[in-house]
């Protein structure tokens, strides 16, 4: 679970794979005379704690943090008034894809911090939010990048399985940190895993995603479909580049049994998105439509997906004190997860404020965007 080696200036160790602690060199060898490395990795200040696959500062969002798991995008849980409820407990991605809406992964521009949140905390929270929103409720697990690379998935969901009222647990993921141990875990407890491959041929696959283990991802959608966890394969269409894969891939989750309680299927349009990676040219949703229309009536599979099909229904959302427009008042908790932002703690939630104040200050913002309960702001 804990590894250790060392830089010139700094002793590094990795936490379950995915968290990296940085302390001088200097400092770790006067204090390691006198306290465990246990007790040197809790206690000294000054470390530095990285995600290990995106080398960027990971911010642990605790109960004792003080930072609400409600009002950000990048985690916490995301309820946009239906039985379904986002589940996001990482940020930060192990792959680079050309077509990002997020502009995820190690060469990201635009990202500078990632999240992790405490398991107990999520759970809690989750407990809370599953009572209230009733029974049918499903937990999806996704993210600002790949919700797999969470070194507490399993234990969790086998938590969440036991919160009454849950009734469908899945996640989408791009399967690379996956494997038949991980997938053993997640039996009996997760009911669905969406499955992004955008490519079955390698060269395309390598256009899309550099350094993508394609037979790997092949494997484990095989191994999902044999197992007791549905199987949904989500390519993104990117016209220009895999425009020739998709018939191949409806193929293929036809041939392997994806599909067995959910529909096999969900194709997703690229959209080029403000903040994310454009890349090619994005066909309207009217040629979108009558493309998947066509590939429905060719392999007689429902390829256009509404919510009712996955069981999800309007119910209620919890409710937020902010009103697009007027100005508040809140304290600078951490930096942002993108330059030019920080992380503020405002009326009992989290909020996304362009800003250029200090940690630990407190500021006044305008609200700019108040949608779904994900809350941005702007200092004023």
């Amino acid at each position: 679970m804990l590894e250790e080696r060392e830089s010139k200036e700094e002793k590094i160790f990795v936490l379950r794979n995915i968290i990296e602690i940085r302390i001088p060199k200097k400092d770790y060898e006067k204090l390691s005379s006198r306290y465990s490395k246990e007790y040197i990795i809790s206690n000294y200040e000054n470390k530095r704690v990285l995600n290990k696959v995106t080398g960027r500062e990971l911010v642990f969002v605790t109960k004792e943090s003080g930072i609400p798991l409600f009002g950000h995008s990048a985690f916490g849980i995301i309820d946009r008034g239906t039985n379904l409820l986002q589940v996001r407990c990482i940020s930060g991605c192990n792959l680079n894809c050309v077509f990002c809406s997020v502009d995820e992964g190690r060469k990201s521009r635009t990202r500078k911090t990632d999240f992790i949140v405490d398991p107990d905390y999520m759970l809690e929270t989750l407990r809370e939010i599953v009572n209230f929103k009733g029974e049918g409720v499903e937990l999806h697990f996704d993210g600002q990048g790949e919700p797999a690379l969470y070194p507490y998935l399993e234990a969790l969901v086998e938590e969440v399985s036991r919160i009454k009222g849950v009734e469908v647990i899945s996640m989408q993921t791009n399967g690379i940190p996956l494997n038949e141990y991980r997938i053993s875990q997640l039996e009996g407890k997760m009911d669905r895993i969406n499955l992004s491959i955008s490519a079955l041929s390698q060269e395309v696959a390598k256009k899309l995603h550099p350094g993508y283990p394609l037979k790997k991802v092949i494997e484990l959608a095989e191994m999902i479909a044999n197992s007791k966890i549905d199987l949904l394969i989500a390519p993104v269409w990117v016209p220009g580049y895999n425009d020739e894969e998709i018939p191949k891939i409806i193929e293929f989750a036809l041939k392997i049994g994806a599909g067995k309680r959910f529909p096999p299927l969900g194709i997703q349009k690229y959209i080029p998105y403000r903040f994310g990676r454009r890349t090619g040219k994005s066909m309207s949703f009217r040629e979108f439509y009558e493309k998947l229309e066509q590939y429905e009536r060719e392999y007689g599979v429902k390829l256009i997906l509404k919510p009712e099909d996955f069981g999800i229904e309007k119910r209620p959302s919890l409710r937020h004190p902010f009103k697009k427009g007027e100005v508040y008042s809140g304290r600078i908790v951490s930096e942002g997860r993108m330059h030019g932002e920080k992380l503020c703690v405002s009326n009992g939630w989290s909020v996304a404020v362009i800003s250029q104040s200090k940690i630990g200050d407190f500021i006044k913002f305008e609200v700019l965007r108040t949608k779904d309960g994900i809350i941005v702001g702007k200092e004023v």
